[in-house]
């Protein structure tokens, strides 16, 4: 009887655990959010994908910049010293910073049209037979309106970042640019930094091995810009919308350096966010009316290929966290990063005698050493009187030109550009993304194929250059 009640009562343990243990299952089966997935709208008949597009060669590229505030005034000015090119327009809402850049072009013997006053003054840029591409540098909201409009009307365009909000905003961009077949382009001037033009060379060149890994970021507090901004529209929109609300600095680069479109896509994504614990601060600061603050302080992302790579990339302009892109290429054989410090690390030889108490024992090349070795792995866009030039001119230390000058280059020779729609559309997506994922707890979502199937029929991202380049 002894053993049967101690039968009875391991029975009824084991019962119990298994009752838990299915419970906690069913929880788990529950509470973990399943993938949500999102419609990729059908390609219209007769409308074909713009992958390596090349448009006829422009001689001389008349460009018409909208939106002369920080960031296209500056463009104004450094547009002048691109061969190939000139401002034929210039367009603000307001008269005063239309007529600030057309001062600038009459100081150096050149002049452009003006087109000013009115919200939809851009329209009558847009419609200017002497431009042949218009570069969007306005507020984020109005970026999406005049490159459509610009489509419409024969015009290549250009976008600062973030080019695009939504993801209804990313289609009609795709959309619109393959039924027009004109070329739209993301000015993310970060894939142009010299760190990261050698790092992808060196990427390109098998030096890390396979890239299984990458992660970028925008951390850059913004306190002292934050009233800079026209009609403080940054800020506002950091305090109605929450997510990733400007990936692609960090994102572009590593992107390119994973191929993305070009052998592999992204898949999946997953994003976690702080509380909104200082944008409340700004806003009450900035006189903006007392409603909830949407976006949190610090917002994380991680996404996965199609091929088994992952990456990670940071969004933070609230904290006093000093300016940092991460910027990291994480290979089966070696390394590179960008932040705090440059540095490479590759797979060392000997590590048999390696003592375990020296943590720091790899082959880092950093400073002069570092210098040597990517000197060995010069991007080939980057002759050495581009980059001389490049310097000379400025802007972000040389990679705004460097991006601009290959932008005309492409144009003037007929090329494909160095970024076309769907890397646009890749690492603009992010944001809405971002969001949908926090707002279902932190949910997967998958990533549309804006290529709509056509990712894997080029293999590797490269450069076009003009025959007479590569002789």
């Amino acid at each position: 009887m002894t053993c049967n009640r101690k039968n009875l009562t391991d029975m009824k343990k084991n019962l119990l655990l298994l009752a838990c243990a299915a419970l906690l299952a069913l929880s788990c089966r529950q509470s973990s959010p399943s993938l949500i997935k999102l419609p990729v709208p059908p390609r219209e008949a007769g409308q074909t994908d713009m992958l390596q597009f090349a448009a006829d060669p422009i001689a001389d590229v008349g460009i018409g910049v909208v939106g002369l505030g920080m960031r296209g005034g500056d463009a104004v000015q450094r547009l002048t010293f691109v061969p190939g090119c000139h401002v034929a327009a210039v367009c603000d809402v307001e008269t005063d910073r239309a007529r600030r850049s057309l001062s600038y072009l009459e100081g150096k013997g050149l002049t452009a049209n003006v087109y000013s006053g009115e919200e939809e003054s851009y329209k009558a840029l847009c419609e200017d037979p002497s431009v042949d591409l218009v570069y969007i540098c306005t507020d984020w909201l109005h970026h999406v309106p005049v490159a459509l409009y610009a489509m419409e009307h024969g015009k290549h365009v250009a976008i600062e970042v973030p080019s695009a909000e939504t993801l209804q905003a990313c289609w009609d961009l795709v959309n619109t640019s393959e039924r027009t077949r004109r070329h739209c382009m993301v000015l993310e001037n970060c894939c142009y930094d010299f760190f990261e033009l050698s790092a992808l060379t060196m990427a390109q060149q098998g030096v890390f091995g396979e890239i299984i890994h990458a992660e970028g970021a925008y951390h850059h507090n913004l306190d002292p810009f934050w009233k800079h901004y026209w009609n403080n529209w940054r800020l506002d929109f950091n305090s109605k919308n929450r997510g990733d609300l400007y990936p692609t600095h960090g994102f572009g680069p590593v992107c390119q350096a994973l191929n993305i479109h070009r052998g592999d896509r992204l898949t999946t994504l997953v994003a976690m966010d702080t509380d909104p614990f200082n944008g409340p601060k700004h806003a009450k600061a900035a006189g903006m009316e007392d409603k909830p603050f949407a976006g949190g302080d610090v917002t994380m992302t991680m996404l996965r290929t199609a091929k088994g790579k992952t990456i990670l990339i940071e969004h933070d302009v609230l904290t006093p966290r000093p300016y940092n892109r991460m910027y990291q290429l994480v290979g089966t054989d070696g390394y590179a990063g960008k932040y705090p410090i440059g540095e490479v690390c590759l797979r060392p030889e000997g590590a048999e005698n390696v003592n375990y108490q020296n943590l720091g024992y790899e082959k880092v090349y950093r400073g002069e050493s570092l210098d040597a070795l990517m000197a060995r792995y010069r991007n080939p866009i980057l002759t050495p009187e581009l980059e001389a030039l490049a310097k000379e001119v400025g802007g972000h230390g040389g990679m705004d030109f460097i991006m601009d000058y290959r932008m005309v280059y492409c144009l003037n020779n007929g090329l494909p550009l160095d970024m076309d729609v769907y890397d646009l559309a890749e690492w603009c997506c992010v944001t809405e993304l971002s969001r949908i994922s926090l707002e279902n707890g932190c949910a997967p979502v998958e990533v549309p194929d804006f290529t709509r199937g056509a990712w894997d029929r080029i293999k590797g991202f490269s450069y076009a250059f003009a025959a007479q380049a590569q002789q």
